[in-house]
């Protein structure tokens, strides 16, 4: 190709950032994964689940998309919901394409603040209305009325992510919206976390999965050694928790409770990671580590 095509096919490629914001329970790290085609954010029933700000990447010869998955919006208790709610604002004021995501269950003005936001941004704005299969097409409609008259420069979908239905068209909506730019990152990546990252976040969507009450959202997972052989990874975890009550609930009689979350991450892990793993889990307690700068600095939410 000569020079002179090189370099108008360089100015055609589109690149950009579309950043996913949104409360709770609403299924966006669901969306997001579907988006993607990866599993990149934890997604379980249980709220706050994604707590880091998750870049999920998609590659073509003509464009890139980087999707940024962040936590959902609540009012901060502690330091490191400030700092989760710090993701959420930079991804607002940084982003190409703003993709909002609520649901047909919750009411359309929580957290007014940041609906206000939408409709003042400057930045395309995409407005995911998802769950439509557990609702009816009035309350659809009504809600589609409801975001188009508050968010007007904003486009509205109805979408299913658990269904993936109507993704289809968000996708064409972005790549609409995607401005001129070389890529940001390299052409195979597709994300911007590292596999220890993603080994730590599976230990966590099954302490989510398999204990009830305050005892998931006490716990932090470290991952203390990645050894990534050729047919097998070595991988040692430490999880963190508030109280002593914790640990034992973690440990259960015997060790029986930390050996089921072992093996349900080990699989997890191995079909993730295509390889065999070998994982050993430890508990810790650490009374501060949700209001300790160094201590949120060492699990990667401060700089």
């Amino acid at each position: 190709m000569p020079n002179s095509d090189k370099q108008s096919a360089k100015q055609q490629h589109r690149a950009g950032f579309v950043n996913i914001i949104g409360n709770p329970n609403v299924g966006k790290s669901t969306l997001a994964n579907a988006l993607v085609g990866e599993k990149l954010s934890i997604v379980t029933a249980k709220a706050q689940t994604t707590r880091h700000r998750i870049m999920g990447i998609i590659n073509t010869e003509d464009y890139q998309i980087v999707f940024s998955d962040t936590p959902g919006i609540l009012r901060p208790n502690y330091r490191l919901q400030k700092n989760m709610m710090n993701y959420v604002d930079t991804a607002i004021g940084d982003a190409d394409i703003i993709l909002y995501v609520t649901d047909t269950v919750e009411k359309p003005d929580k957290n007014e603040e940041y609906v206000q936001k939408l409709s003042h941004l400057e930045c395309p704005v995409i407005i995911a209305i998802n769950k439509i299969d557990i609702s009816d097409q009035a309350k659809v409609l009504s809600l589609m009325q409801w975001w188009g008259e508050r968010v007007p420069n904003a486009r509205v979908f109805p979408v299913s992510a658990q269904e993936k239905f109507n993704l289809e068209n968000i996708m064409d909506t972005i790549l609409e919206n995607l401005p001129l730019s070389p890529p940001w990152f390299d052409k195979d990546a597709f994300t911007d976390r590292n596999l220890r990252f993603f080994a730590s976040e599976i230990i966590r969507e099954h302490i989510l999965l398999q204990y009830s009450d305050e005892v998931p959202y006490c716990c932090e997972v470290a991952v203390e050694a990645f050894k990534e052989g050729e047919t097998r990874y070595d991988i040692s975890a430490v999880i963190y928790v508030m109280r002593d009550s914790q640990k034992g609930i973690l440990i259960g009689k015997g060790g029986s409770a930390l050996k089921r979350l072992g093996t349900a991450a080990r699989l997890e892990m191995e079909d993730f990671f295509q390889k065999k793993v070998f994982l050993s889990l430890f508990v810790k307690v650490d009374p501060d580590w949700r209001e300790s700068r160094s201590a949120l600095r060492r699990y990667g939410y401060e700089d």
